[in-house]
């Protein structure tokens, strides 16, 4: 079901534009057209065959060959009968997504998070978590036995197709490892290989921020952003951001494109994970976030990553009325609002997406964030920046790291 490249799963996918697309005429592969076609189904199911060739515009008889290919191919499945619009009732199409899943792992500093999902990334069990052991070898040995007692704990997920990781800090793709974690305190460390030989699963890995904007531009649901750049900012433990292009995700030449949290606002200021000072990192991460509202040092080394409070009290006491809280809130939020700036200097993002345990008293400070943008825009219309919340429960990690295994079957073709 998924392409694979000489190195292993093809991750720098282009997403097809199903509401902007070109037909493949004589000369050019037939499989463009099934890819369509199979988008189109993903996208807007229950869909039928005559639905299919208006959209494509093409001859029926010619949709009909193509759906025939992509039923023997398991991908999709006739299901229940639509309505008659004159003449037979239309038999719909739906993506098959009975009787396969995949595995998505979001590996955080303090916590590690394993969901199963079907084929269009929906889930099929609840969250599971447990905490991230400081030392990569038997953490994940353990990560690899909590995957397999799932799995064989629930046979009616099917055949499970690969498994999806997401970590915070800097990937080599090509190697399956984690170069550096500033927020774990890892450095090359084989993920992929020891995972694959204890599930006998193929492993995808990537940033969890990469990963999270990968899954808003592949998003079933929704207005996803096609043209031009899009951003995802991810406030937790670090901060993390991802930047898309026309759909495919920003890399740079050492795939370290978008470190937006490790650029200084203060080149004096508190000492960020990374050794550094200064960074947005360092001024908005939770770490900071708890820090501030302390009153204590917000360097790295300064507190502990389990403080008293959590940013969840925090954003808690604020709802209360509580003072103290509500301008810690308020004070991140110009900061974070600066760094957005930066980003709109960059690339120009026409949306900017949010996510992380801040975006939970999001009301409380988003005005602040948008003052800060607006200070710092070149021009009017950067300072109006598109600004999208992602809740927590949406699970944007998760969903991007699902995303890792399944959206290859539904990308654009490669043109060498």
């Amino acid at each position: 079901m998924m392409p694979h490249g000489p190195d292993g799963p093809r991750l720098d996918v282009r997403r097809i534009n199903s509401s902007a697309f070109r037909i493949a005429r004589r000369g050019t592969s037939r499989e463009i057209n099934r890819l369509i076609s199979l988008n189109l189904v993903r996208e807007k199911q229950p869909i039928s065959r005559a639905d299919l060739a208006r959209l494509m515009g093409l001859r029926p008889g010619a949709v009909s060959l193509i759906v025939n290919d992509l039923l023997r191919s398991g991908l999709v499945f006739e299901g229940a009968k639509g309505v008659s619009k004159g003449g037979r009732r239309p038999t719909q199409l739906y993506i098959e997504t009975r009787r396969r899943c995949s595995v998505a792992i979001d590996i955080n500093a303090s916590q590690t998070s394993i969901l199963a999902t079907d084929l269009l990334g929906g889930a099929l069990m609840d969250v599971s978590e447990f905490p991230t052991g400081r030392q990569p070898k038997p953490f994940v040995k353990e990560l690899g036995g909590r995957v397999e007692q799932i799995l064989a704990d629930h046979p009616e997920f099917g055949d499970c197709i690969g498994i999806g990781v997401v970590v915070s800090g800097l990937v080599d793709l090509r190697g399956g490892q984690l170069k550096y974690s500033p927020t774990l305190g890892w450095r090359d460390v084989d993920l992929v290989g020891p995972l694959s030989a204890i599930t006998k699963l193929p492993v995808s890995l990537e940033n969890s921020v990469k990963a999270c904007i990968l899954a808003q531009v592949w998003a079933v649901s929704g207005d996803s952003p096609m043209d031009g750049p899009v951003a995802f900012v991810n406030v937790s433990d670090g901060v993390g951001v991802g930047i898309a292009v026309d759909g495919k995700l920003l890399r740079g030449a050492h795939n370290i494109a978008g470190e937006f949290g490790h650029v200084p606002l203060n080149m004096f200021g508190p000492i960020c994970s990374c050794g550094r000072r200064g960074c947005l990192e360092a001024y908005v991460s939770n770490r900071a976030i708890i820090a501030r509202y302390l009153g204590v040092d917000s360097s790295w080394s300064g507190l502990p990553p389990a403080g008293p409070v959590t940013v969840e009290d925090i954003i808690a006491r604020a709802r209360a009325g509580e003072s103290r809280a509500l301008e810690t809130l308020r004070e991140t939020g110009y900061y974070l609002g600066q760094g957005f700036a930066t980003i709109v200097k960059s690339v120009d993002p026409s949306r900017i997406y949010i996510g992380g345990e801040i975006t939970e008293g999001w009301d409380l400070f988003a005005s602040m964030v948008r003052d800060a943008l607006r200070e710092r825009a070149l021009i009017r219309e950067g300072g109006e920046t598109e600004i999208r919340v992602v809740g927590l429960s949406e699970h944007p990690r998760l969903r991007g790291a699902a995303a890792l295994v399944l959206t290859p079957a539904f990308a654009a073709p490669t043109v060498a």
